[in-house]
């Protein structure tokens, strides 16, 4: 009887512990849970394991404008880490230069409920404005020549509503320097520029009073086509102009390649408000880093989605444009010394870089 007594006794005792063990395996799962959970929650709110969708509007292929994309891509995928994924690929449009496609690709955009937008230049960044009044999806613009003349923020400092960016803003008189310091008897200059681009109109204005002030005369050529451009510049040539002056204006920028040796031949020199200008034939380029451009977009997106900065609050980033890009060839063909021309230049510049004629920028 004590035996029997003993055993049950060791049995109740036994099952007790087994009872014991499953409720503290029980309450370890439910804690485990609950701080697997706890680091779940932190880790959305701290950006981590969440994909991004970037939608990505260029108004047109432009030497200028691809370096600009490339280089905001190849910056998301360097943001991609520790959990964060920036997605674009599905997103990244090109509207060809035309209003109706850029406004059916922004609205595409919208369908897709990208996180945020990024248009490159002025034309595509007012189509998703407009587009967008009204909603909360941030904007992140690039390459906007003038946001402020444009009406595209309220000032650079705080640009209001849900939009920001980053400024290719132009020194003008600094590249109507350049045209005096390579020829100092400098004394009918030709403006040439498209009057479809709201980025256009300032420059066009300061290079006028900077014209005007200095005594030289100035004739004014536009055209809103490759075809009308072209026959701009042969105007300009009739006109028996020194020099060309174009701010950084894209529908310019996409015809050079078409009239460039025009030029060469009358031995005019064509300055460009962006390096792309003298990668297509252009004498002298002018402007800023389109690389840096597009990498510094890239960083105030992840800004803004990452770490939650308020566009409306984010100053518009402008940058130092003080690089003059010289084409060689055209250099050449104008019968000036390229040692003389950079000796010349220094003092209005920050460097001077050498190019040759291409379609496209090397990748």
């Amino acid at each position: 009887m004590k035996r029997i007594l003993r055993a049950g006794t060791a049995f109740l005792a036994a099952a007790a512990v087994l009872t014991s063990g499953c409720g503290a395996s029980s309450q370890n799962a439910e804690t485990s849970g609950k701080e697997s959970g706890s680091s779940a929650e932190k880790a959305e709110k701290s950006g981590e394991g969440k994909t991004y969708k970037v939608g990505i509007l260029k108004f047109m292929d432009h030497p200028s404008l691809n370096q600009i994309e490339d280089s905001l891509c190849t910056e998301l995928d360097a943001l991609s880490k520790d959990g964060v994924k920036y997605e674009y690929k599905d997103y990244r449009m090109n509207g060809q230069g035309d209003a109706s496609s850029l406004n059916q690709m922004t609205a595409q955009l919208l369908s897709d409920k990208v996180d945020i937008i990024v248009p490159i230049a002025t034309p595509a960044i007012q189509i998703v404005q407009a587009q967008t009044e009204g909603q909360s999806i941030p904007i992140v613009f690039s390459a906007a020549s003038d946001p402020v003349s444009a009406k595209l923020v309220d000032s650079l400092e705080k640009p209001g509503g849900h939009i920001t960016g980053t400024s290719d803003f132009l020194n003008t008189n600094a590249i109507m320097d350049l045209i005096f310091a390579a020829n100092p008897e400098t004394d009918y200059v030709g403006l040439l520029y498209s009057k479809s681009e709201d980025s256009s109109k300032l420059p066009i204005e300061t290079a006028k009073k900077y014209l005007e002030e200095k005594g030289i005369r100035y004739i004014e050529k536009t055209g809103t086509s490759t075809d009308e451009v072209s026959q701009a510049v042969d105007a300009l040539i009739a006109e028996g102009v020194d020099a060309v002056f174009t701010p950084t204006d894209n529908t310019v920028q996409k015809a050079e390649l078409s009239f460039y040796e025009k030029l060469q031949k009358a031995k005019i020199p064509h300055y460009g408000g962006a390096d792309s200008f003298a990668l297509n034939g252009a004498f002298c380029g002018y402007g800023v880093d389109y690389v840096q451009l597009g990498k510094a977009t890239a960083d105030m997106v992840s800004d803004i989605l990452e770490k939650g900065k308020d566009p409306a609050e984010t100053p518009v980033q402008t940058f130092d444009s003080g690089i003059a890009t010289i084409n060689t060839e055209t250099c050449e063909k104008l019968g000036y010394s390229l040692e003389d021309i950079k000796k010349a230049f220094q003092p209005y510049c920050s460097k001077t870089e050498e190019i040759q004629t291409k379609k496209d920028f090397a990748a």
